[in-house]
């Protein structure tokens, strides 16, 4: 990684969608180089993929919090449980082990608070490895960039 590569970084965080020849512009190289660097990094799986960004209102979504869990057990096969519980519901958006008093921080997105409190009670409530749940409702969010 050098200054180019950095620059490149720094210009498709902020647009993912610039075109080649504007970022090659942006960072001072060739087209041809800067194709070349951002096909090696993307190689190299510096660059991970491209995303869009949605309005969450638009898209229904009223209600964020982030969802602390605590594990009954703190064996290997506990968290494989607790993952495959939650791997495939569609208001958990992300899911991280964590260190400290409770072994998941969940990012959870649902249409209102009465959407979440379904979700807490028929999807984490009935989880036979959960035993807490802490629930941080997102009031505003001045700074994402997720």
């Amino acid at each position: 990684m050098d200054k180019f590569d950095n620059k490149i970084l720094h210009e498709l965080k902020n647009d993912g969608r610039i075109s080649n020849v504007e970022l090659a512009q942006a960072i001072g190289l060739s087209p041809s180089a800067t194709l070349r660097r951002v096909q090696d990094l993307e190689k190299k799986k510096v660059i991970q993929g491209y995303r869009a960004v949605f309005d969450k209102e638009q898209l229904g979504i009223g209600f964020v919090a982030y969802v602390s869990i605590g594990l009954n057990s703190h064996t290997k096969q506990a968290q494989l449980d607790f993952e495959e519980h939650v791997r495939f519901e569609k208001e958990v958006v992300e899911c991280h082990n964590i260190t400290g008093a409770n072994e998941y921080l969940l990012r959870v997105e649902s249409a209102s608070l009465a959407a979440y409190k379904r979700f807490h009670s028929d999807v984490l409530g009935e989880c036979e490895r959960v035993k807490s749940i802490s629930t941080m409702v997102v009031m505003d969010s001045p700074k994402d960039e997720r």
